[in-house]
């Protein structure tokens, strides 16, 4: 490929490691890893439990460094671009955050605004109505006053939820959004990424443990099995028997969903060689 078509391609990009090493301490979680993430998708990266899905995350969004390779945010190098501006383009909800004692739920996603605001962290009429608008995607409204610590973990998870759509950044990145939610809030917030990317266009990287929400709710699967990919495509390319009984060791049928045709597995017993 030419030089001038590499650089169009990289446009085409949001996101893009290449040959990613990382991990922490003397372990190393991912080697070599190249995963390219278009503008504009949803993809959703399943895998059993310590696959590296979560690791993928960090090393994209920087907060963890790799031991070799690099990643790029919009064809340049995530490890030279500012702080600030990073976090202009890219948000993250990772696992279980953590916040200070007694933080109120307003104070929590006004910090979604800071890399926007000045060092007095004056907030604009803008910046108000975008904390406004993230209250009231995650139904967090009435709640705006009341201390974090006091919340459910299904309301805590919206109140986090809400600071990453406060700061109103192209890329979003989810570590296992639906987690500690009832049925109902976890397609209200499935619902509500699906249409932040419809209709803004955001470039949305999630890790999901159920198999049939990633399904139904990305446009691409990537499979991971010990920090390497093994199966990344369409929802009905990646999602068979086979992969199931393989990576997640079920058996499981997969039928179309009577709606629309998505994929949705039926496990019924342990793969063979793994009744324990």
């Amino acid at each position: 490929m030419t030089l001038g078509g590499e650089q169009e391609r990289a446009t085409e990009r949001a996101l893009e490691s290449r040959a990613l090493s990382a991990g922490y301490g003397s372990r190393i979680v991912l080697e070599e890893l190249s995963l390219s993430i278009e503008h504009g998708s949803i993809t959703a990266l399943v895998g059993p439990n310590g696959s590296g899905k979560s690791t993928v995350l960090k090393a994209l969004a920087r907060l963890l460094h790799p031991r070799q390779g690099a990643v790029y945010l919009d064809g340049r190098d995530i490890s030279t671009l500012p702080t600030r501006e990073v976090a202009r383009r890219l948000a993250i909800l990772p696992q279980s955050p953590n916040a200070p004692e007694g933080l109120t739920v307003g104070e929590l996603v006004e910090q979604g605004r800071y890399p926007h605001v000045g060092p007095l962290r004056l907030f604009s009429e803008t910046d108000r109505a975008a904390i406004a608008r993230a209250l009231e995607a995650t139904e967090m409204t009435e709640f705006r006053r009341r201390p974090l610590d006091s919340l459910s973990g299904g309301e805590r998870q919206r109140a986090w939820i809400a600071l990453a759509l406060a700061q109103e950044t192209p890329v979003l990145l989810l570590d296992e959004p639906t987690t500690y939610l009832d049925i109902g809030h976890q397609f209200e917030v499935l619902d509500l990424i699906k249409r932040l990317n419809q209709e803004q266009r955001m470039t949305i990287v999630l890790v999901l443990h159920d198999l049939n929400q990633a399904a139904r709710f990305s446009r691409r699967m990537v499979v991971f099995e010990e920090g390497r990919i093994v199966a990344d495509g369409t929802p009905a390319d990646v999602l068979t028997p086979d992969l199931l009984a393989r990576v997640f060791h079920v058996q499981a049928n997969v039928v179309p969903h009577p709606e629309d045709g998505t994929p949705v597995c039926l496990p019924f017993g342990l793969a063979e060689g793994d009744g324990g």
